[in-house]
């Protein structure tokens, strides 16, 4: 039997990069799935396409930064499915620059969606699981969080916080048969990374002992190990997938 058969599983940011290598996975293992994201065209065409495969999918533009419209997309699928199982908070944005020239719209719109998204998710969903006695949410953090990194205070200190968030979660979810992790993955090739000159992408594997970039479908692999019943006892956990970067 697949490790995630009739799970219903919210994943943001599925449009693209991570999410959509994560909800490719889920499908697979037979999860049922609410793809959120902002980009309308890339999500629905995601959802069409997994349901070609005879996989249960459906899109919702959502922004995980308005907290109105995650508390009514949640109630919607708890309307929709009667449950909910799995939360992948996987959405993310980066707007870089160095402390002295970082501007507050800069700092403002990546701790909005970065780690403001993932309160507004994680309370949302938090509160169905809790009522039911049981789920499981996988937040996504950074190695960047563990290690600082230049020109990305923003994303650091947002990165950080939802690790903190994830280890009280934990505390306070855990004895209501909810577990919470974190992933933290390192330099991946996502689409985005890709298109990064090749200079930059050779630094980033430099940086890497394992000599490479990540590719999309290992972190998914950290997401599902996480979010299925084989890591039933794993709670407050961060999961560094990051070949070694931090070591």
């Amino acid at each position: 039997m697949s490790r995630l058969t009739d799970r219903v599983a919210i994943i943001t940011g599925a449009a693209a990069g991570l999410g959509r290598a994560a909800a490719e996975r889920f499908a697979k293992e037979g999860a049922i799935l609410s793809l959120w994201d902002r980009d309308e065209e890339r999500g629905n065409a995601l959802a069409a396409e997994l349901g070609e495969a005879n996989v249960r999918a459906e899109f919702r533009s959502v922004d995980v930064a308005d907290s109105a419209a995650v508390d009514a997309a949640v109630q919607a699928i708890r309307d929709e499915f009667g449950r909910i199982d799995i939360l992948i908070n996987n959405a993310g944005i980066t707007r870089d620059g160095t402390l002295v020239k970082m501007e507050d719209a800069a700092f403002d719109q990546v701790i909005d969606v970065n780690l403001k998204g993932v309160f507004h998710c994680g309370r949302a969903v938090g509160r169905v699981m809790v009522e039911q006695g049981s789920g499981s949410i996988v937040n996504t953090s950074s190695v960047v969080a563990l290690y600082g990194n230049f020109g990305q205070t923003n994303y650091v200190a947002s990165k950080s916080g939802v690790i903190g968030m994830t280890r009280v979660w934990a505390r306070e979810l855990g004895r209501k048969g909810v577990r919470v992790n974190a992933v933290a993955p390192g330099f991946i090739g996502t689409e985005m990374v890709q298109a990064m000159p090749e200079k930059v992408r050779d630094m980033m594997s430099s940086r890497t002992p394992l000599g490479r970039l990540g590719r999309p479908d290992e972190i998914a692999a950290a997401y599902l190990f996480l979010a299925s019943d084989e890591a039933s006892f794993v709670n407050g956990a961060v999961l560094s997938v990051d070949g070694g970067v931090i070591s």
